[in-house]
């Protein structure tokens, strides 16, 4: 999919209600975004899907929601005071801000897309007999581009992991990366810059505390791990879930909602024995995934990527990514946290923060697995993987998002033929005997072609038109959203045709 598409789905989101520039009327503030009437429905689906697959089907995960206002020795514990930051580089001729990191890693990613492209054009001239381990493993031209970026790669993850900022420049300039703007590489120094924002709490008067916006969620339960756990008489391994807000003060905010300054996170961090960390690990790892495809946006748009820079809390850590229109890119983390956070905490707060197994008859710090998913990059996601411009006869075209009915915003639309006649009130009449099941709405405005058209467009997985005949034998025209097929059925059977299909329950029950 390619920038020309992404720049198609930015601007359905805006005509269609699904998501507008935060403060539009003022010029707009930069990286920050409002979710409009139809988007506000596809994310709270969106969080239901999560939250239900987690507290449902997991007996053992329960949730909380935590305070945005945090104490703020917290962040000194967690280490976000002293390491949350970001190396960023400027070009000193278009005055735009980089992060080195990621200039670095899209140059490794051209490197691959060059390879890439030679085995696909071998595939093609060689045909069935085309055997591409074998391929990959004597080319010369493919032999030498992988030595070069394995190269740059170990240098790259050499100077993340022992925070090397020269070494950063040092690749950059080595690798003749261009400012993507000026297309120059007058590049300046590499330096870290603390993404948390900060603010006062209490009047001045008494002596204002500097407290910050939670950079993310997980914090919140850290600190309330014990009160869950006693309350609820919690048995090691559980989980606790929460959904939030978070804030970043991102200098390189780019690609609509995928990097934002407030974004909302689903968090469930897992508590269990030392030890057996990384067996959850494996097992957090495999029962996301499922989650991610069940919604059946394709496989292949799903890999795993493996960090090279482990934070300073984790012993292992791995991205479910999404191919995005601009690449492959992190929607989720999987991350060991071994037992970091609660350890820290207790240090700090000087409160113990551990737990007694009964089983083993001791006390330790549980070490945590964490799930961390973006709302926001779901979103995108979904959006991106659900855009579709189709062709269709007699030289018309539609746009149609591709929805799984369960996320669809609206389910079911009620269309009288013609605005007279008692269409319109019976119309009303099948509205009113559906709205408690799932959410409709009623259009009697233009052609019904082109209300198909609106409604495909929002996602809306059923039609259901109105006509005079429906006044004599109660039957309406269901018109399917994916295949435009329409057929004639009674009143009285459309809630079972379409609560089967747009049923949370039967999604969550292909994972659990």
């Amino acid at each position: 999919m390619s920038e020309d598409v992404f720049k198609k789905i930015i601007s359905h989101c805006k005509e269609y209600g699904f998501v507008f520039q935060s403060s539009e009327i003022y010029d707009g503030l930069s990286a920050v975004y409002d979710y409009g009437q139809m988007g506000v429905e596809l994310k709270n689906n969106l969080k239901r899907y999560w939250w239900d697959s987690m507290v449902l089907l997991h007996e053992n995960v329960v949730g909380i929601d935590s305070a945005i206002f945090m104490h703020p020795t917290i962040w000194k514990a967690s280490g976000h005071v002293d390491a949350f930051n970001d190396p960023l580089i400027d070009n000193k001729d278009s005055k735009k801000r980089y992060r080195a990191d990621v200039l670095i890693e899209d140059h490794l990613a051209k490197i691959d897309d060059k390879i890439n492209k030679e085995v696909e054009k071998a595939a093609k001239r060689f045909g069935e007999s085309f055997d591409e381990t074998m391929f990959r493993q004597t080319n010369p031209r493919i032999l030498e581009n992988q030595a070069k970026r394995d190269e740059i790669h170990s240098r790259f993850a050499k100077a993340l992991n022992d925070n090397n900022l020269d070494e950063l420049r040092q690749i950059i300039i080595d690798c003749e990366i261009v400012c993507p703007v000026s297309g120059t590489r007058n590049w300046t120094e590499v330096r870290q810059f603390n993404l948390m924002f900060a603010t006062e709490m209490g009047s001045t008067a008494d002596g204002a505390m500097k407290v910050y916006l939670r950079p993310e969620t997980a914090q919140g339960i850290f600190v309330n791990f014990l009160n869950v756990q006693k309350t609820g008489r919690m048995k090691i391994p559980f989980g606790i879930a929460q959904i939030g807000k978070a804030f970043r003060n991102e200098i390189v905010a780019r690609q609509f909602i995928f990097r934002m300054r407030e974004f909302e996170q689903m968090e469930m961090q897992f508590f269990v024995r030392p030890g057996e960390e990384l067996d959850w690990f494996a097992k957090w790892k495999e029962t996301r995934m499922k989650w991610h495809k069940a919604l059946g946006y394709g496989d292949n748009k799903y890999r795993f990527h493996d960090h090279d820079k482990l934070a300073h809390y984790a012993n292992a850590a791995t991205d479910i990514e999404f191919e995005m229109p601009f690449g492959f890119k992190e929607v989720e983390g999987i991350h060991s946290r071994t037992d970091f956070d609660l350890a820290s905490h207790e240090k700090f707060s000087g409160k113990k923060l551990q737990y007694f197994d009964p089983e083993l008859n001791k006390s330790y710090t549980p070490y945590v697995i964490e799930t961390s998913i973006g709302v926001d990059r779901m979103f995108l996601s979904t959006m991106a993987a659900s855009y579709a411009e189709e062709e269709l006869e007699g030289g018309e075209s539609r746009v149609v998002l591709k929805l799984p009915a369960a996320l669809a915003p609206i389910k079911l639309a009620v269309l009288p033929l013609v605005k007279k006649d008692g269409l319109p009130e019976k119309a009303r009449e099948i509205i009113d005997s559906l709205k408690f099941d799932f959410k409709c709405q009623y259009d009697e405005k233009d052609s019904i072609g082109k209300r198909y058209r609106r409604q495909d467009a929002i996602g809306t997985p059923y039609c259901v038109t109105v006509d005079h005949q429906s006044l004599e034998d109660n039957t309406v025209t269901i018109r399917y959203r994916d295949t435009m097929q329409q057929e004639r059925v009674t009143i009285d059977k459309l809630s079972d045709i379409i609560s089967d299909k747009v049923s949370m329950k039967n999604l969550l029950k292909t994972i659990g």
